[in-house]
């Protein structure tokens, strides 16, 4: 008789019964190391057991969780529960009821003594953190060409800022030779291809997973790298020593990315701010030339008024003054000797030749000073000083000599 054919659920739904039904599996102690520890925001906390050859994912439910342990990657610890089935997605997990810390992790121990190692050496020191580029024109990428991570990068960066160049430098990120990969990578750029960024990165996992990027090796490369490396390395709570050795730590690749380039659209607005601040920054500074330029133009000519042109008018005055006192004294004096000179002319004239008692004598208007000059008969005018005499010349006696 054969057995019909089960659904999904029903065979997840028996195969969940065998496991509760069993004794041993729902009355386990499992001892191991934690790994890919998430305290969800539900309360419940999502982890895995593993050891040297395998793990286990677990889960600890709100009301069996015990904050005070502080449980973290790598930490040992004895858990005890029961084996299920969580039937959507048809995975065993082991459902933790108690936990008992037992130690740190082999891997973890590692992690803090090499952590406190490079501190001390002050490679995680601020002082030597490099600025990340605000405009860069390409980025190296130091990641796996398959991985989500390059495909994320080139997502976010051609959404924010198409104009940057990505160039992928192909690594393994975890396994055999993978660290050795990472600085041949970093190496690259800074030698051979230069860019203005380097993002390294991989996505999550668990400290095994993560570990190429907690190697001494891989530090070192990336403090004594000349461009600035963002570490983009797991998930939000994973922490590996690349990130403290890096001038920039990103939660995510996305966010890496993000770090890495400017918003264009965000470029363009402040553009535009700018172009209008300096529009009223010039408009400003050729109102105040402006107002500068009239106001130098009225101090010119009220010092013109004030001073040159008062100064000169003052001055011709003065010179007016000198002008009209010089021909005045100079009328004065010509006066005097026109005066002088008249008094000379006067005495010698013979007007104060008829006041002493002499005439003049005229014939038809033309002085006579001769008797040859007139005949008997001739009608002469006699000039005295108070008058004068129309005569007749009746004699003329010729002056013996």
């Amino acid at each position: 008789m054969k057995i019909r054919a089960l659904d999904v659920s029903e065979a997840n739904s028996y195969i969940k019964r065998i496991l509760i039904n069993d004794p041993i599996l729902y009355n386990l102690r499992i001892k191991g190391e934690i790994s890919n520890f998430k305290l969800h925001s539900s309360g419940n906390v999502y982890l895995s057991l593993k050891d040297q050859n395998s793990k286990i994912n677990c889960v600890v439910f709100k009301s069996d969780y015990n904050r005070s342990l502080n449980l973290e990657n790598g930490t040992k610890v004895i858990a005890s529960g029961y084996i299920s089935v969580y039937e959507r997605d048809g995975s065993y997990q082991f459902y933790i009821k108690n936990i008992e810390v037992s130690g740190i992790g082999n891997l973890y121990i590692e992690f803090n003594k090499l952590k406190e190692k490079l501190q001390k050496e002050g490679l995680f020191d601020y002082k030597y953190k490099k600025p990340i580029p605000k405009i860069p024109t390409s980025i190296g990428v130091v990641t796996s060409p398959t991985g989500a991570v390059i495909r994320d990068i080139i997502n976010v960066t051609k959404r924010r800022y198409p104009k940057v160049h990505i160039k992928l430098y192909p690594v393994k990120v975890q396994g055999q030779d993978s660290k050795e990969q990472i600085c041949q990578g970093i190496n690259f750029f800074n030698k051979k291809h230069p860019v203005d960024t380097i993002i390294v990165g991989r996505g999550g996992g668990s400290i095994e997973d993560l570990w190429s990027f907690n190697e001494e090796e891989v530090a070192r490369c990336v403090f004594e790298s000349k461009i600035p490396i963002i570490s983009a390395v797991g998930h939000e709570t994973d922490f590996t020593i690349c990130d403290f050795v890096a001038d920039m730590r990103a939660p995510t690749p996305s966010a890496a990315a993000e770090i890495a380039t400017p918003d264009i659209e965000e470029l363009y607005f402040k553009l535009d701010n700018i172009r209008g601040r300096m529009n009223k920054s010039l408009n400003n500074v050729v109102e105040y030339d402006e107002q500068k330029l009239k106001y130098t133009f009225t101090r010119i000519k009220t010092i013109l008024n004030d001073y040159i042109i008062n100064n000169k008018i003052y001055e011709l005055d003065k010179i007016t003054e000198r002008i009209n006192l010089n021909m005045e004294n100079k009328i004065n004096k010509e006066e005097m000797n026109l005066k002088n000179l008249g008094s000379l002319l006067h005495n010698l004239s013979p007007l104060k030749t008829l006041d002493r008692g002499y005439s003049i004598i005229n014939k038809e208007d033309i002085v006579v000073n001769s008797i040859s000059n007139v005949s008997k008969g001739d009608q002469i005018e006699v000039i005295l000083s108070d008058g004068s005499l129309d005569c007749t010349v009746d004699k003329i006696n010729k002056k013996e000599v």
